[in-house]
């Protein structure tokens, strides 16, 4: 046993000087980039004002909008698409903007997902892959804008910018603004990107909490400050289509299939182009921050997945493709990006060490013994290097505390140690599965695929759930959506006649419009809001139920897709329409709110003369919301 642990001293021994040295230069380097940064916004604090920041805030509100689109591929993800694009669509208050959702043939859940979508929203609208999934992200991409293209020439319209999401993304109800007015300047925009929030006892998500703050307060400006080039984050990112047009000259392709990080190669392709380049400052409002947010994984296995793609689409592919050319600046964030290839074993083994060191201490003082401690005691030079790298790690983990603090407070910021560590054990785990699967495909034996990790869309908050269970009245739904003021709630409940609903009363007073009335109804009582044009709804729809069923319930089928029958009605439906109606129909009944005017038009083209004018829906939809 003694032969044994003098052995394993002698290889801690020889580690020790090589590895503490590199641990020294990378901590170095780390020092650096916290100080330029640190530099930068402390003299962005003495020369930008509250009131500018407020003031450039109004201005992107109030930009001209452009056209954009919105590109979101898909590959069994039904579980979520739906609340992603029903939330984004409620919380989004940029107007010009369209979603082109890419999903594959043989991923037919997904496929009814979002057709019923596209019925659903018409600024919604679906690309189906030409090959079966999973291809690559960047292959899905590239037929959502294929999609757009056709899009355009249908409707002949122009899209200006392109933006990239996922399907568990929550998108900032100000974020297209940001987008829309840098990108009068600038060919490539990111908006932050933080996870969405979590217990501290979630570790492993805490991770990508801490490393997001620290990469978007920290590493992604100061790429503008030593410049470098801003890479994609693959969601939030916003590019012009002229940026995109040169991309596709390129080449002939705008997002690269071959690679698994399309973003970061779309990134370093622009920064090549010299396409000008920013990343939208992490800033808060009302106590959170401007940034799309979503849920990453929150398992060992999970993250180990997802972060071998990482690696092997930004340090490895990236390598192969660019090799080390650019600029001074550009080399340098080369560098930092891929120098995980050998840090993240490093860190692992460090990690080890450290236990090692601290294990072989803990024995030697209480039971007696030299081995194990000797060998790190005896290294003079490795034991100073030890020493420096220990006080620059507690700095780095200051700086990180402090930019997850920022986001998240400090009692989540105070787990930023424990969560380093296990982040050391991943990252490891992912290199070393990243370094096998490149090797493999290299020599013929494996093909790079799309590694997709699991997503999920975050519930309603509890304050939401208690809202469902306790509905708000419409006059407080209006007022809350700052459509009515207080004044003008009590002055309509005052002065309204006794047989008049609250609704009815307040359009025909233009206190507010039949649409934002009908949009409160919608929030009120959990249903979909559509607005329907006659000529896209097929005749043979709506002979899906019958005539007579559809006349006594005051609805209009519309809509036949995934196994489902879509139907439009002018009023918040009875207890049980649903069941009753699907006694005449095999398929899954979902129920849509539209307003009384485009009812209207729909009855008038669908069932000429077949209809007597319906009583008006605002009145008796008000019984329930007075």
């Amino acid at each position: 046993m003694d032969f044994n642990l003098q052995s394993v001293d002698e290889v801690v021994r020889s580690l020790i000087l090589p590895l503490a040295a590199w641990i020294f230069l990378s901590g170095i380097d780390d020092l650096f980039l916290d100080a330029v940064c640190l530099l930068t916004w402390l003299s962005r604090q003495t020369l930008h004002s509250v009131q500018e920041d407020e003031a450039e805030r109004k201005e992107a509100l109030a930009a001209p909008q452009k056209r954009t689109a919105i590109l979101v591929p898909l590959w069994r993800e039904d579980a979520v698409i739906r609340q992603m694009v029903d939330h984004n669509v409620d919380r989004i208050d940029y107007r010009a903007y369209d979603f082109f959702l890419g999903a594959y043939p043989n991923d037919e859940p997904t496929l009814g997902a979002v057709r019923e979508l596209e019925a659903r929203h018409p600024n919604v609208h679906v690309s189906v892959c030409a090959n079966p999934g999973p291809t690559s992200k960047a292959d899905c991409l590239n037929w959502a804008f294929q999609r757009m293209v056709e899009f355009e020439r249908d409707r002949n319209v122009r899209f200006e910018v392109i933006l990239t999401h996922d399907a568990e993304d929550v998108i900032h109800e100000h974020a297209l603004h940001w987008i829309n007015y840098c990108a009068d300047i600038y060919d490539m925009v990111q908006v932050p990107v933080l996870p969405l929030p979590t217990p501290i006892s979630k570790w492993t998500h805490g991770i990508y909490c801490d490393e997001f703050a620290e990469f978007q307060t920290k590493d992604m400006p100061g790429r503008q400050i030593l410049n470098g080039f801003v890479p994609s984050n693959g969601v939030g990112t916003g590019f012009t289509r002229w940026a995109l047009d040169r991309l596709a000259k390129e080449n002939g392709r705008i997002f690269e299939p071959e690679s698994l990080t399309e973003d970061y190669e779309n990134g370093l392709r622009l920064h090549y182009l010299g396409c000008p380049q920013l990343f939208v400052p992490v800033r808060m409002l009302q106590g959170r921050p401007v940034a799309t947010r979503e849920f990453f994984p929150q398992t060992v296995r999970s993250a180990i997945k997802q972060r071998t793609r990482w690696v092997t689409g930004i340090s490895l592919q990236s390598w192969e493709r660019h090799g080390w050319k650019g600029g001074l600046g550009t080399r340098y964030w080369l560098w930092r990006d891929r120098k995980g290839l050998i840090g993240n074993p490093v860190s692992f083994l460090t990690t080890l060490l450290f236990f090692y060191g601290l294990g072989t201490w803990c024995w030697s003082r209480w039971f007696g013994g030299t081995w194990g401690l000797g060998a790190i005691t005896a290294n003079v030079p490795a034991l100073l290097l030890m020493g420096s790298n220990t006080a620059i790690q507690v700095v780095h983990l200051g700086v990180r505390a402090w930019c997850s603090a920022r986001v998240y407070g400090w009692w989540f910021a105070s787990g930023v140690p424990v969560r380093a560590i296990l982040a050391n054990y991943i990252n490891f785990r992912a290199t070393l599965g990243a370094i096998r699967r490149y090797a493999a495909a290299r020599l013929g034996i494996a093909k790079l695929v799309w590694l997709k990790t699991d997503h999920r869309y975050p519930m309603m908050p509890a304050t939401a759930v208690a809202a469902a269970r306790n509905p708000m009245r419409l006059g407080e739904v209006l007022m809350s959506a700052g459509r009515l003021t207080a004044n003008q709630l009590a002055w309509a409940i005052a002065n309204k006649p006794p047989e008049e609903r609250i609704g009815e009363f307040l359009v025909r007073c233009r206190l507010v419009t039949e649409e934002q009335v009908y949009q409160g109804l919608s929030q009120q009582g959990s249903i979909p809001l559509a607005g329907l044009d006659p000529r896209r709804v097929r005749s043979g729809v709506v002979r899906a139920l019958p005539l007579q069923v559809a006349l006594e319930h005051k609805v209009i089928p519309f809509q036949v897709a995934g196994g489902f029958l879509f139907i439009a009605c002018c009023d918040i439906p009875q207890e049980g329409l649903e069941r009753e109606l699907a006694a005449h129909t095999k398929l899954h009944v979902r129920v849509h709110l539209v307003t009384q005017s485009n009812f209207n038009r729909l009855r008038e083209a669908l069932f000429p003369g077949g209809a007597a004018k319906v009583a008006t829906p605002i009145a008796t939809a008000a019984k329930v919301t007075q």
